[in-house]
């Protein structure tokens, strides 16, 4: 079973439009609402690839309630901290042309009472975990160690944590050394304060994570693919995409690909990238499931292609 913990949850509302005109009345081609939040991802991904989650996450008002409505329409188990201020809703504005435009909203502010209360639920949920994913931002009320604090009951209780946050919150949690962390390449040059331009700029970047105290580092290239720096080693990930409809929830796709493939090695990041361009070519935010995959199409090398320049160079 896979436990997912989703601090800042939402309500996400996607429309796929011809073009974004500012100031114009745009007609919508497609439209979606989905549970939001990158945990939740994580377990939508987990159940469309047929196995156990439970997903804990804060829910309050009435954008909360149909939240959790949701969730159950798709067979997923939800253990709800109950919280004063509503759950967030979030506006996503899909082009024809792949761009995305995303509104969101910051979601309610969490009291200590609450807080406790979600790290409570957490461990009690994690017993039979084998893996728990935290993931996404900090709501407001939460401090940068929370996660460190999270990180720390999880190793304290025998369990396994693959963490996807950013900024301080990440580098807070390195100090407790999470078994995974999940950074896109945007937030592995914000966590080492360097740009990237190749691959193998990424490359050391994780290895610095990896000192920090990060076990392993899966790291999202976008268009260039994903790499996997582990103590076993380094490998490098990539997958033929024939059309990109949307890339929400893409990254946490790959995480679920990733741990329901064990959590470690080249064949767990061959998943990854598997369910993460199978994601990139569903509309909204639609998690792929086994029918969606085309693990032909994915490779994975342990020889990294350090000089290849990066599509998206890191600033």
């Amino acid at each position: 079973m896979i436990l997912t913990v989703t601090p800042n949850p939402s309500l996400d509302r996607t429309y796929e439009i011809p073009s974004l005109d500012r100031g114009e009345v745009i007609r919508a081609t497609g439209e979606r609402m989905d549970p939001g939040g990158k945990g939740v991802n994580v377990s939508r991904a987990v159940t469309a690839a047929g196995r156990r989650t439970v997903a804990v996450l804060p829910l309050g008002g009435a954008p909360g309630s149909l939240v959790a409505d949701l969730l159950h329409a798709q067979g997923i188990e939800v253990a709800p901290v109950p919280v004063a201020g509503p759950t967030r809703s979030n506006i996503s504005l899909a082009e024809a042309d792949g761009v995305l435009t995303k509104i969101n909203a910051p979601g309610p502010e969490l009291t200590s009472a609450e807080e406790e209360l979600l790290l409570e639920t957490v461990r009690a949920q994690s017993r039979d975990a084998s893996w728990i994913a935290c993931c996404g931002s900090l709501p407001r009320g939460l401090a940068p160690s929370w996660y460190a604090a999270l990180v720390a009951r999880a190793h304290a209780a025998g369990t396994r944590i693959a963490l996807d946050t950013s900024g301080p919150a990440l580098l807070a949690a390195l100090r407790e050394r999470p078994d995974v962390v999940k950074p896109n390449a945007e937030e592995l040059s914000e966590a080492v304060g360097r740009p990237l331009a190749t691959v193998g700029d990424a490359v050391k970047a994780a290895e610095d994570l990896r000192e920090q105290g990060a076990g392993a580092v899966l790291a999202s290239l976008g268009a260039d693919g994903q790499l996997l720096v582990e103590a076993s080693g380094v490998w490098f990930g990539s997958a033929r995409v024939d059309m990109v409809r949307s890339n929400v929830g893409a990254g946490d796709s790959s995480l679920a690909g990733f741990l329901i493939a064990g959590g470690s090695g080249p064949d767990a990041l061959a998943s990854a990238v598997a369910h993460g361009a199978a994601a990139v070519q569903l509309p909204g935010s639609v998690m792929p499931g086994p029918a969606d995959l085309d693990p032909d199409a994915v490779t994975v090398t342990s020889t990294v292609p350090v000089d290849r320049v990066l599509t998206e160079p890191v600033s």
